[in-house]
Parts: structure tokens; C-alpha cells; sequence
């Protein structure tokens, strides 16, 4: 009977000890991924906001009533679609005014070009007639006494008397023929330039109207979306306060705060993309247009312009994100996937499971360097070949038996 209960007391033990041994032999499934060597993109990432390629408030040139409005806040418009119409019945009062005034202007140019000579001249031909006649007659006086003095008819002072008045005949003659020759020809040029000047001023005011109609018409500068509207039809629009902002998001511009420190090998026409803070993907991709020379003072930051191509709209003015730019390349680097490091928060380090021949996951520490396109660059604890853990392998103890399956597969 003893020995009865020492046989089942040595069974009970075995069972239990055959059960902790199941127990150690759990098997966990992963998914790995061998590490392999690849050629690497150096990238520089920084905290970006996007703006649109152009963006502008568009305000009234003139002060005037808003008569109506042809547009509203989100639709696209084109370069020099009219936004708004202005009250303009006042101007058009004005043009039909300044085209009758220029209309008299042109008559009275074509009157005096015609050559129309004015009763100023008449008189003045007739004065110099009458100083020639003048002064012939002073010459023949001047003549006659002359003859006479030399024979002693006549004493010296009448000669002398006959000789003023032929001066006084040759200045009147003189004065009058320089008149006539003015009212001839200087003074008919200067009716011709004072009737051509009236001419250009009646048109210069006629343009102004014009030009004073057309900014009747608020009209966008470029194409782009109605992304603000600050004034309603009777409105009183003025040109200090805007009516409408409109933005260009066919291309957007992310603005890239860089830290100064890795600002070196940033260059324009360098590829970059933009990607919002919970994206999943790389995002969208362009090229850097601006490198700023100066370096901010406060945040020690260099601003860096992302240009991306945005014609299906997808990037919004104001997104908040990352622009990682692709400074150069590291060839053969030894790389895995993100997802198999395990990072230490705020740094590259971090730890990676590689699988054994027995299937059995050791955690190793590892060291990083570049991300790109999913992968990142391991500088120490891995060897090329290494099969690591991508799937399944958080918070696995140290040692664990596996069962292994290739990764997106």
C-alpha cells in the first residue's frame, strides 16, 4: 500500500514538470525580414506650414457701392474674372460729358489748322502799308532837304528835323512789319499748339473716365479660390479695405523652419516632401525654390520653400507638418525596416529581435542613421543578412522560441 502512494506521488511530479516544460516551449509567430544593404537618401526634416504660391486681398480701386457680388467664398475664379460690379452711374454721366468736350476740342483744332485768318491781321497789313507809305515819304523829305542845305537854301536844323523823322518813319515801319509777322506766323502756331493741347487734355480725361469704369469692375488678379469674402452687395467698398482674399493653391509652398545646425547642405532644386503630422506616407514630393541667407535671430532657424505641384487641391493653406529634403546619399549602407527598431524616445538608439537558426529571438541594441522610404540605416549591432523581427515582436521576452513567416507575405 505504501508503495502504491510513493508511485502516484512520483507521477504527480512528472505531470507537473512535463507541463512548465510545455509551458517554456510556447511558440510566438513573427514576421522577418532579412537586413540588407541598400543605398541610403540623407534627408533633413523640420516643421513646416503650407502657404499658396499667391495669395492676395483684393480691395476696390475707387470708392463706390457694391453693387453686386458674382462670386462667393470657395469658388475658383480665372486671371481677370470679374469678382464684383461696382455703381457706376455716376462715371458714365462723366464719360458722355468728356466725349462732348473732346468732340468741340477737335472741331475747333480743324478751324484754325484750316488756316482762318483773324481780323488782327487785316489791321496789322494795313499798318505796315500805311508806315511804308510813311516812311517813303520821309526819305523823299529827307532827300529834297538834303539838296537844299547843300546849296544854303536851307539852315542845318532842317535838315537835322528831316533826318528824325526818316529814323522815326524807318523804326515805325519796322515795328509794324515784325507785328504782321507775328500775327502771320508765330501767333497762328501758337493757336494751332494751344488747340492741339485742349485736344490732348479732353482726351486725357475722356481715358481717366474709361479707366475709372473698368475699376468699377473688381476683377482677380490671377486664377486661383475665393477663400475669404469681407463685404456684401451696398456695401461702400474703398480701395483701403478688401473685399475678397483669393489664393493660388495650384501649387503650394511649405515654408521649413531648418535648425542652423543642419542647415549646411540645404540647397535650392533639391528634391523635399511635405507630409502632415499623422500621415503615413512620404506625402507630397517637389523641389526647394528658396534657401533664406539670413538666420533667425530668436529661434536660430533658416527658412527653407518647399514648392509642390497641388493641381488636385489635396494640400490646403495652413496644414501643419514635416518637409524632409533630400540632401544626398549614402551607398551601401546596411538597412532594415523602420517597424523592426524598437526606438529609445527622442533618439536613434533603440533595440531590434533577430531570429537565430534555432528560431530563437535574442534582443540586440542597435545604432541608426538615415531614413528613407520606409527603411533606416543601422551603424551598429546588426550584420547584413540578419534576420530581424518586423512583426510581432514588441515587448518579447528575450530568448523567446519563434515561428517565423517572410514579411509581406
Amino acid at each position: 500500500m505504501k508503495y502504491c502512494h510513493v508511485f502516484a506521488f512520483v507521477l504527480l511530479l512528472s505531470g507537473c514538470a512535463h507541463q512548465e516544460e510545455t509551458t517554456e516551449k510556447t511558440i510566438v509567430a513573427v514576421k522577418v525580414t532579412a537586413a540588407n544593404r541598400a543605398e541610403v537618401r540623407t534627408t533633413v526634416t523640420a516643421p513646416a506650414m503650407v502657404y499658396p504660391r499667391e495669395q492676395a486681398n483684393i480691395s476696390s480701386r475707387i470708392t463706390a457701392h457694391i453693387r453686386e457680388l458674382r462670386v462667393r467664398k470657395g469658388d475658383p475664379v480665372a486671371a481677370g474674372q470679374v469678382l464684383a460690379a461696382l455703381e457706376n452711374r455716376d462715371l458714365l454721366a462723366q464719360r458722355d460729358e468728356a466725349s462732348g468736350a473732346l468732340s468741340d476740342a477737335e472741331a475747333t483744332f480743324q478751324k484754325i489748322s484750316a488756316g482762318t485768318l483773324p481780323t488782327d491781321v487785316e489791321k496789322a497789313r494795313g499798318q505796315v502799308t500805311s508806315a511804308e507809305a510813311a516812311l517813303n515819304q520821309a526819305q523823299k523829305n529827307y532827300t529834297r532837304r538834303s539838296e537844299l542845305y547843300k546849296q544854303g537854301a536851307i539852315p542845318g536844323r532842317d535838315l537835322l528835323a528831316s533826318e528824325t523823322d526818316l529814323s522815326q518813319a524807318k523804326a515805325g515801319y519796322e515795328v509794324a512789319q515784325r507785328t504782321l509777322d507775328l500775327l502771320e506766323h508765330q501767333s497762328r502756331e501758337q493757336d494751332i499748339k494751344i488747340a492741339e493741347s485742349q485736344v490732348a487734355q479732353a482726351k486725357a480725361r475722356l481715358a481717366n473716365i474709361e479707366t475709372q469704369l473698368q475699376f468699377a469692375e473688381i476683377r482677380s488678379p490671377f486664377a486661383g479660390t475665393v477663400t475669404e469674402q469681407f463685404m456684401y452687395p451696398g456695401d461702400l467698398a474703398k480701395p483701403e479695405n478688401p473685399v475678397f482674399t483669393v489664393m493660388d493653391l495650384g501649387v503650394a509652398i511649405a515654408r521649413a523652419q531648418i535648425p542652423e545646425s543642419q542647415a549646411d547642405g540645404v540647397k535650392s532644386g533639391q528634391s523635399c516632401s511635405f507630409a502632415s503630422v499623422d500621415a503615413a506616407s512620404d506625402g507630397s514630393r517637389g523641389h526647394i525654390t528658396v534657401v533664406n541667407r539670413a538666420i533667425d535671430p530668436a529661434k536660430r532657424t533658416i527658412e527653407v520653400w518647399c514648392e509642390i505641384s497641388n493641381i488636385d487641391r489635396k494640400l490646403r493653406a495652413g496644414a501643419y507638418g514635416n518637409v524632409t529634403i533630400t540632401t544626398g546619399s549614402v551607398p551601401n549602407a546596411l538597412v532594415v525596416p523602420v517597424a523592426a527598431i524598437q526606438f529609445a524616445e527622442g533618439t536613434r538608439s533603440g533595440a531590434a529581435y533577430v531570429v537565430d537558426a534555432k528560431q530563437v529571438a535574442h534582443r540586440v541594441g542597435v545604432e541608426t542613421g538615415e531614413r528613407s522610404a520606409g527603411n533606416v540605416q543601422v551603424t551598429k549591432g546588426l550584420n547584413p543578412g540578419d534576420m530581424v523581427i518586423v512583426e510581432g515582436g514588441y515587448g518579447l521576452p528575450d530568448g523567446t522560441q519563434v515561428k517565423t513567416s517572410e514579411a509581406g507575405k
